[in-house]
C-alpha cells in the first residue's frame, strides 16, 4: 500500500483512494469541485491521464470526470489501495403504490393558495445536468414550436417554446448546469431566471443512467419551492442493462412527482407534460426541503445551523423574493450575490456567521463541505432504496473500449487529426464545395434573371448598379458559404452529440492553457482555418466568459480559407516555383502571431489562468438526427439574418463609395470615386509597409466586406491579374500577403462578434488585427531589406 496521505495528483494509475479533504484556496473552485460530488469520505479511481501529461481522468459516483493536476493537488486523499469493483447494495424489489395526480400527501397545494384557471397562461423552466438529454426533450415538447434568443443582459442562449397541443403553456430551456452556485455564467443566469422569472414549475430532467450525479442539482432546485416534476430520462437504457428505478418509492422520498421517460424515443413525454401541468395549475409545491434528518436523526449541528439562519432571514428572503430555505443554504455556503440580495446589517451578518462557525465546531467540518456532504449523504440514501444499478452498462463499457483509441496515449493526436482531416475534407473538398458550386450557380442565375428583368423594365442606371453590384453582389458572395457552414455544422453537432468533442478537450486542454486557454477552445480555432464565422459561432459552447472572449479574439487569426484566391493570385504571379512553399509559411505564421498575440492578452486584457478544467465525460451515444437537424437550422437561420442585415448594408455602403464622386456624381472611372479618396486618404499608412498607392488600399477595404473581393478590387482597378506587378515587387508582395493574412475579418465574422460578445468588442478585434497586421507586415518588410530582398 502507498502512503497512508498523499494528494490526488499523485496517486498512480489504476489505484483508488478515499478523499481526506478538498483545501483549494479559491471559494468558488473548492465549491465546484465539491459539487461535483469529490466530497470527503468519497472513494475515487485514477483511470488515466491526456496524452500530454494533463489533465487527469478520475471515476467517482458511477461517472467519469477531467480535472487538471494543480487542482487535484488541492485533494488530499487517503487509504490509497489498488482499484476494485466496488458495487452499491442494492434494494430488494417491491412494489409501492403510486398515488394519482393529486392524490400523494407529499406535495399538495398550501393553504391559501388557489388552483389556476385551465387556461390561464403557464411557464416552465426545463432544467438539467449537461449531457443529460434536456435539448432532446425540449424539442419533443415543442416540435417545431420554438425560437431562440438571449437571456436579457447577457449572452447566454436562450430558447422558448410552446408545448405541443397546449398553446396556453411555454418552456424556457434552461443552460445545462451541475449547481446553482455561482460559479459559472450560466448557473447565476439560472438562478435569476428562476427567482426572479418566478416560472410556474420545475421540469427537471435527470440521466437515470447517473442518478447519484444528477439528483444534487434537482434537491437545490427544491429548496426554491416551485413546483416541480422530475423526469427520469434514459430508463430504457436503464432497463436494458438490468437495472431498474423504484419510481413510486423515489417519488415518495423526494416529495416531488417522478415520471420515467425516454427523451430519444419519445416514451413518457405525454405523462410528463400532464404532471407538469398539473403541479403547475394546482400549484403543488415540493414535499420535502429538508435534507438533513436521515434514518429518524435530529439531521445534527447541520440542521440546526440551517433552520436557525432559517429564522433569522425569513423576512429579509420574503422580502427580496428569494425562497427561505434556498436563502438559508447559499448562506451558509457564503454565497455573495444571496448576501448581497437580502441587505443584512452588520449585527446580522454577525449573528449568521456565528451560527455558521459553531456549525462547523460541532460538526467538525467546514460549511462548504458540510452541505455538499448532507446532498450527497441523502442522495445515497436515496438510491440505495430506490435503485437496482448493473455493475456495468453496455454504454460505458463501449465508451472505455472507444476510449482506449480516441484518448489514448499514442493514438488520440493521431486519430483526432484524421476525424478533422475526413470533416474538412468533406467541407471544404467534398459536400461543401459541390453544395458551394451550386449556390454560386443559384445565385449567379437569380441575379441574371434580376439583371435582365431590371434591364427590360428600363429601370434607371444607378439604380439597377445598386441591385445588381451592390446588394446581389455584396450578399451573393456571402451566401456562397452557407452550404459550407450547414454542412460544417452538421459535422460538428455530430461530434458533439456523440461525446467525442469533450474528449478533444481533455487531449488539447495542457496546450492551450500555456495561451491562457482551456481544452475547450481548439476546435472553435481549429474550425478558423475553414471560415471565421461559424468559428465564432462555436464559441457558444465555452462554459467560460473569459475563455470565450480570448477564444474570439484570437480565431480571426488562424487564415480562412476566403484568403486563398489572394494567396493564390500573388503566388502565381510573384512566386511561381515556390507557392507551395509561401502558402505554407502564411498559415504557419498565421498560428504564430495568434501565439503572441495570446501571450500578450494573457498577461493584459486576460490576466489570470482560464476557468479550472473540472468537466465530466458522458458516456458516447448515437446522436439524435433530430437535434442536429435543428442545430443546423439554427445555426443556418443566424447566418441568413446577417446576411440580409449588416452584411447587406455594408455592401451598399461599399457600393456607394465605388460609384459616386465627392459631388456625387456617377463615376466614369473608379479613380475619381469616393472609394478611391478613401483609399488615398489612408494609403499614407501603407507606404512604409511598400504599397502606398490608393489601388491598394481600395482593395485592402473592399476586402472588409469579403476577403476574395480583395482580387476583384485589383484586377477591375488595374485592367488584370498580371497588372499587379505594376504597384509590388516580390517583398511588398508577401508583405501585402502578410496583411492580408492578418487584418480585420470580414464583415460577415465581425457581425459574428458584435452578435456574440457585442459592438465594443467587435470593434476591438477590428483595431487589434489591424494593428497586429501592420505591425507584422512592417517586420517583414524592414527584415527583407536588411537581408537585401527589397
Amino acid at each position: 500500500m502507498a502512503r497512508a496521505t498523499m494528494t490526488l495528483d499523485r496517486i498512480e494509475q489504476g489505484q483508488d483512494a478515499v478523499i481526506a479533504s478538498v483545501d483549494c484556496v479559491e471559494p468558488s473552485l473548492r465549491k465546484h469541485i465539491l459539487d461535483m460530488g469529490l466530497t470527503p469520505g468519497t472513494e475515487v479511481t485514477f483511470v488515466k491521464c491526456a496524452p500530454m501529461g494533463d489533465p487527469m481522468e478520475v471515476r467517482l459516483r458511477g461517472y467519469e470526470l477531467t480535472l487538471r493536476k494543480e487542482d487535484a493537488a488541492h485533494i488530499k486523499v487517503r487509504d490509497i489501495h489498488a482499484a476494485h469493483n466496488l458495487r452499491r447494495v442494492n434494494p430488494a424489489q417491491r412494489n409501492t403504490a403510486h398515488p394519482g395526480k393529486g392524490e400523494s400527501k407529499s406535495f399538495r397545494p398550501r393553504a391559501g393558495e388557489r388552483a389556476k384557471a385551465t387556461d390561464a397562461p403557464l411557464t416552465f423552466a426545463l432544467a438539467g445536468n449537461q449531457n443529460c438529454g434536456k435539448t432532446t426533450l425540449f424539442n419533443q415538447l415543442t416540435g417545431s414550436n420554438q425560437h431562440v434568443g438571449n437571456f436579457p443582459g447577457v449572452t447566454v442562449t436562450r430558447k422558448d417554446g410552446t408545448i405541443r397541443k397546449h398553446d396556453e403553456a411555454t418552456v424556457v430551456d434552461l443552460p445545462g448546469i451541475y449547481s446553482l452556485s455561482p460559479y459559472t455564467g450560466e448557473e447565476v443566469v439560472t438562478r435569476e431566471f428562476l427567482i426572479g422569472e418566478a416560472p410556474d414549475a420545475i421540469i427537471n430532467i435527470v440521466d437515470a443512467t447517473n442518478i447519484e450525479r444528477n439528483l444534487y442539482l434537482t434537491l437545490q432546485l427544491m429548496e426554491l419551492d416551485i413546483p416541480m416534476v422530475l423526469a427520469l430520462n434514459m430508463m430504457d437504457e436503464v432497463t436494458a442493462n438490468g437495472g431498474t428505478v423504484d419510481i413510486n418509492a423515489l417519488e415518495a422520498m423526494l416529495g416531488i412527482p417522478v415520471v420515467p421517460i425516454s427523451a430519444a424515443k419519445g416514451e413518457g413525454i405525454d405523462e410528463l407534460v400532464d404532471h407538469a401541468l398539473h403541479v403547475a395549475r394546482f400549484v403543488e409545491r415540493p414535499g420535502r426541503q429538508d435534507f438533513c434528518r436521515q434514518d429518524g436523526s435530529d439531521g445534527g449541528a447541520l440542521h440546526r445551523c440551517i433552520h436557525g439562519i432559517s429564522e433569522l432571514v425569513e423576512d429579509h428572503a420574503v422580502r427580496a423574493g428569494v425562497p427561505v430555505r434556498f436563502a438559508a443554504t447559499k448562506l451558509v455556503e457564503g454565497d455573495d450575490l444571496v448576501r448581497e440580495a437580502l441587505r443584512f446589517d452588520e449585527n446580522e451578518k454577525s449573528a449568521i456567521e456565528r451560527i455558521v462557525s459553531q456549525m462547523e465546531s460541532e460538526g467538525g467540518t467546514d460549511r462548504m463541505a458540510a452541505l455538499a456532504d448532507m446532498r450527497f449523504r441523502f442522495i445515497e440514501a436515496v438510491c440505495d432504496a430506490t435503485v437496482v444499478k448493473p455493475s456495468e452498462s453496455r454504454e460505458h463499457k463501449r465508451s472505455v473500449a472507444i476510449d482506449r483509441i480516441l484518448t489514448g496515449r499514442y493514438t488520440a493526436l493521431p486519430v483526432f487529426v484524421a476525424i478533422m482531416g475526413v470533416v474538412f475534407w468533406l467541407t471544404f473538398g467534398v459536400i461543401g464545395a459541390v453544395l458551394q458550386d451550386w449556390m454560386d450557380v443559384a445565385v449567379g442565375w437569380v441575379t441574371d434573371l434580376v439583371d435582365a428583368g431590371l434591364t427590360a423594365w428600363g429601370v434607371n442606371e444607378v439604380v439597377h448598379s445598386l441591385v445588381i453590384d451592390g446588394a446581389f453582389a455584396g450578399v451573393g458572395s456571402v451566401l456562397s458559404f452557407l452550404p459550407i457552414i450547414v454542412v460544417l455544422f452538421f459535422f460538428l453537432s455530430l461530434l458533439e452529440d456523440s461525446g467525442y468533442m469533450a474528449r478533444v478537450a481533455f487531449v488539447m486542454d495542457k496546450l492551450l492553457r500555456k495561451l491562457g486557454l482551456s481544452g475547450r477552445s481548439f476546435v472553435p480555432m481549429l474550425i478558423g482555418f475553414g471560415c471565421s464565422v461559424p468559428a465564432i459561432m462555436a464559441t457558444r459552447t465555452l462554459p467560460s466568459e473569459h475563455d470565450r472572449k480570448m477564444t474570439v479574439m484570437l480565431t480571426p487569426f488562424m487564415s480562412c480559407s476566403a484568403k486563398l484566391p489572394i494567396y493564390a493570385l500573388f503566388t502565381a504571379v510573384f512566386f511561381p516555383d515556390h507557392a507551395v512553399i509561401v502558402m505554407i509559411a502564411l498559415y504557419l505564421m498565421g498560428m504564430v502571431v495568434g501565439v503572441l498575440v495570446a501571450l500578450v492578452l494573457k498577461r493584459t486584457a486576460f490576466k489570470g489562468d482560464p476557468v479550472p478544467f473540472v468537466m465530466e465525460l458522458p458516456n458516447y451515444r448515437m446522436p439524435s438526427l433530430g437535434n442536429m437537424g435543428r442545430l443546423v437550422w439554427d445555426k443556418a437561420k443566424d447566418f441568413l439574418t446577417r446576411a440580409f442585415t449588416i452584411i447587406f448594408l455594408a455592401s451598399v455602403v461599399i457600393w456607394f463609395l465605388q460609384t459616386f464622386d465627392m459631388r456625387l456624381n456617377v463615376t466614369a472611372d473608379s479613380a475619381d470615386s469616393l472609394l478611391a479618396m478613401l483609399g488615398g486618404l489612408i494609403a499614407p499608412v501603407f507606404a512604409p509597409l511598400g504599397f502606398g498607392d490608393w489601388q491598394a488600399s481600395t482593395a485592402l477595404v473592399t476586402g472588409f466586406v469579403a476577403k476574395e473581393s480583395v482580387v476583384s478590387t485589383l484586377t477591375v482597378l488595374l485592367g488584370g491579374a498580371s497588372a499587379i506587378t505594376a504597384l509590388f515587387t516580390p517583398l511588398t508582395a508577401f508583405v501585402f500577403l502578410t496583411f492580408a493574412l492578418l487584418y480585420t475579418p470580414c464583415v460577415a465574422a465581425v457581425a459574428a462578434v458584435k452578435n456574440e460578445l457585442g459592438v465594443k468588442s467587435a470593434v476591438a478585434v477590428v483595431l487589434m488585427q489591424c494593428g497586429v497586421a501592420w505591425a507584422a507586415a512592417f517586420i517583414v518588410k524592414a527584415v527583407g531589406t536588411l537581408l537585401g530582398l527589397a
